[in-house]
């Protein structure tokens, strides 16, 4: 199982990985870095409560934002941002994604649905 986490998942993020920028438990470095790990908790957080409530696509929409910005702000000037940060926008970045998909996904049946009547 650990192997396939720690080949997988930054395959699946697209992480690169980075020592500095990924948290450690018990001296052991995560698969993915602190940004990929938030997105990863975020969207398990999001698929669980999707059955229960489901957001706005403009709120999903703006959920992606805070990742978005901190990534290109950090991009694109000398600012660095910590883990916490990353960690934080990640968990918005993945609740909002997959809750987008989500939403879009049954408003396209629905669509669909529609069609056939």
């Amino acid at each position: 199982m650990k192997e396939w986490l720690y080949n997988w998942l930054p395959i699946i993020f697209g992480c690169h990985c980075r020592e500095d920028r990924s948290f450690y438990y018990k001296g052991q470095r995560f698969p993915i870095c602190a940004r990929c790990t938030g997105e990863l908790v975020g969207m398990i957080l999001s698929l669980f409560s999707c059955f229960f409530f489901r957001l706005s696509i403009w709120v999903s929409i703006l959920l992606l934002l805070p990742m978005i910005i901190d990534g290109v702000i950090q991009a694109i000037t000398p600012y660095v941002s910590n883990n916490t940060k990353r960690f934080i926008t990640g968990i918005l970045f993945g609740y909002g994604f997959i809750m987008l998909f989500v939403v879009t996904s049954i408003m396209a049946f629905q669509f669909g649905v529609n069609l056939t009547k």
